[in-house]
């Protein structure tokens, strides 16, 4: 008989196994990774078979002023475009497309896969590069505001963000390839550092065992003006 009292741990845990127990729930999960990776790979396959939808000419602004759609590409033949949600007149915008597209500081290795990725917004250039300084972004930022392109990619002003695809053939580009909301997070690190550690994300909509701690949707999301605090802008 144990007459020493069960001190009550500090957090929730775990039930506590020995090593070999551990372990096989581990390879039973690690097998479950390991069929949804080859899913994933499965939808990579027949994401590079969709067709492709042959676009008008648009014109974007730049840091340097108008710039056509396909030299946003500048040279390469794939880009990628984050589509930025925009408030007129607010000095913060979305913390969600702020903290998604502060975690693009290295880029460059897309130059040896033929492709680059940049940011799209329906607001003004100039606001734009302000809150791109403001917030420490990395990204080359370019302007739909006297534009349709970004309505015309499901991303109007007022309404939400997006990633879009593109193929350029000679001065002809292509749409491949749309995704929003959670669709994104593929794309990111956030999220996936996050559901690997034993509390996960710790929302209300997450299944968790009883006692794990939850909280309402992105209610630990750092705001704007926290991730401008983040920023080294010495390198924006």
């Amino acid at each position: 008989m144990n007459d020493h009292p069960t001190t009550p741990p500090a957090v929730p845990l775990p039930p506590v196994a020995d090593h070999d127990t551990w372990r096989q729930a581990l390879d039973e999960l690690l097998r479950r990774e390991k069929d949804a990776t080859r899913e994933l790979d499965a939808i990579a396959a027949a994401r590079r078979r969709l067709p492709a939808v042959r676009l008008d000419d648009y014109t974007l602004v730049g840091e340097d002023g108008p710039v056509r759609l396909v030299d946003l590409f500048e040279g390469r033949h794939q880009l990628i475009t984050y589509h930025h949600m925009w408030n007129p007149g607010h000095d913060w915008q979305c913390a969600g497309c702020t903290g998604f597209t502060s975690q693009f500081t290295r880029l460059e290795f897309l130059d040896a896969y033929d492709a680059r990725f940049v940011i799209v917004t329906p607001g003004p250039i100039d606001e734009a590069l302000d809150y791109r300084q403001r917030v420490g972004n990395q990204m080359t930022w370019y302007s739909t505001a006297d534009s349709t392109f970004g309505a015309d990619m499901g991303a109007p002003l007022g309404g939400g963000f997006q990633i879009n695809v593109f193929l350029r053939d000679e001065d002809t580009v292509y749409r491949t390839y749309n995704t929003q909301g959670r669709g994104t997070e593929q794309l990111g690190h956030t999220f996936g550092l996050i559901d690997i550690l034993p509390y996960g994300r710790q929302e209300d909509w997450q299944d968790v065992p009883d006692g794990w701690p939850q909280a309402p949707t992105y209610s630990h999301w750092p705001d704007s003006e926290e991730f401008a605090q983040y920023a080294d802008h010495s390198a924006s």
